[in-house]
């Protein structure tokens, strides 16, 4: 006997369609995820607007985007359809197999200076997955764009996001010893105001970092002029190790450095200024083994940096 109500079965399968488009970018991809053709992922969604009733996507043949109707029905029913594929997961024991595409947003540093050296020793744990560490400035719309997951340093954004502190790192002000030789080594931060120092373009907020220390209740702002701007961490350390300046770092990619003596902690007694590192994830998700792994792996690295931080060395020349 036919199901006479119009909201049948073939419904919950174009959801679960239109979700794999959303989350894939394009038609193609979600085929190629789904293991039908391009064509195929089209007529299911064509079918899925015509029980709605509205159109659900702008398509043409260089964009893919939800209309406001689509983008309502999408954040409505999109969490109940999780829902139930992780219930099925996990009955089926499946929500344990770690495998299949993990497309994550990593924030260029910590991918140079943390996972470059060791996402190997993850691949090889995990042979049936593929990793997409995609470097970005900012973390942009996870959804949109396919993301499982986010790493980023800095505060947290806005909107309907999970977000989870993995770690704070102090920021280090620093200068490599000829430097401070040759120019003398400032015995308070007010002081940086008569050095050279190296600043940090922000591109997402587009102006440079502020510079703040702190120590237990003390703040203090210090307005640099920076005679050299950049918005590459790799590029503002080598600068600062070629006796260019002084600098603010992250500990990460740069400790073997202070370990030598190439690099000098300028105000060890200024510890307050930290800086978080985020693991970020769309709200409407539950988390799929193979991110739980993947983060699980980034918490082991950070639970050792005491002891092997030396070994992430930024990749310089």
């Amino acid at each position: 006997m036919s199901n006479p109500h119009p909201y049948d079965s073939r419904l919950l399968s174009g959801v679960s369609i239109l979700i794999a488009v959303v989350e894939a970018g394009t038609m193609t991809r979600a085929a190629e995820g789904l293991g039908l053709t391009p064509s195929g992922v089209g007529r299911a969604i064509a079918r899925l607007e015509s029980k709605v009733g509205v159109r659900l996507l702008h398509r043409t043949t260089r964009s893919l985007r939800l209309t406001d109707e689509g983008r309502r029905f999408y954040e409505q029913v999109a969490i109940h359809l999780e829902g139930i594929q992780q219930a099925a997961l996990e009955v089926a024991g499946a929500a344990q197999q770690v495998r299949g595409r993990l497309r994550v947003n990593v924030a260029p540093i910590f991918s140079q200076t943390v996972l470059a050296h060791h996402i190997g020793d993850f691949l090889t744990r995990y042979p049936e997955l593929r990793i997409e560490l995609i470097m970005r400035d900012a973390i942009g719309d996870l959804v949109a764009d396919g993301f499982d997951m986010a790493l980023r340093f800095g505060p947290p954004p806005e909107g309907a996001l999970i977000i989870r502190k993995l770690a704070e790192m102090r920021v280090i002000t620093t200068a490599t010893a000829g430097y401070l030789q040759r120019c003398g080594r400032p015995a308070h931060p007010s002081e940086l105001t008569e050095h050279s120092t190296i600043d940090f373009w922000d591109p997402v907020s587009c102006r440079p970092y502020d510079w703040i220390f702190k120590r237990a209740n003390e703040e203090l702002p210090v307005k640099v002029n920076a005679r050299l701007m950049t918005s590459d961490a790799v590029t503002m350390l080598s600068a600062c190790r070629a006796g260019a300046g002084i600098c603010q770092i992250l500990p990460i990619g740069a400790q073997h450095l202070f370990d030598r003596g190439e690099l000098v902690d300028l105000f060890p007694d200024w510890p307050g200024e930290v800086f978080p590192l985020y693991a970020i994830y769309p709200s409407r998700r539950q988390r799929a083994a193979k991110v739980h792994a993947f983060v699980q792996f980034v918490e082991e690295l950070l639970g050792t940096a005491t002891d092997q931080e030396a070994g992430w060395e930024l990749p310089l020349p």
